[in-house]
């Protein structure tokens, strides 16, 4: 999914600016909020964002992100992966298809 060239970029970016020092989990996690924020905030007026600030938005967010799985040790193909098995057994097919509904009331 996330090719390794591209989390190797991604670190000797922070490595060239000695930026890992402030990367702990809590200011990732922040990190990673604040951006989504603005992300949203392309489409707080209408729903027809600029693509490209939606696109360096979503960047910003899966780079904090990917930062956050690097940093607590987690692959983050593996726990996409376990978190999809979970949720199709949340949501079966046979019954979650074409609804929006929670878990719980389907």
């Amino acid at each position: 999914m996330v090719d390794k060239s591209v989390r190797d970029e991604i670190a000797a970016f922070v490595a060239e600016r000695d930026w890992a020092q402030f990367h702990s989990p809590e200011n990732l996690a922040k990190s990673i909020v604040i951006e989504a924020g603005e992300l949203l905030e392309c489409f707080q007026w209408n729903a027809d964002a600029d693509e490209a600030r939606v696109r360096e938005e979503l960047a910003d967010v899966l780079t904090y992100c990917l930062l956050l799985a690097e940093r607590i040790g987690a692959d983050p193909e593996q726990i996409i992966l376990d978190k999809l098995a979970a949720t199709r057994a949340k949501y079966p097919v046979d019954k979650a298809r074409g609804r929006s509904a929670k878990y719980d009331a389907l």
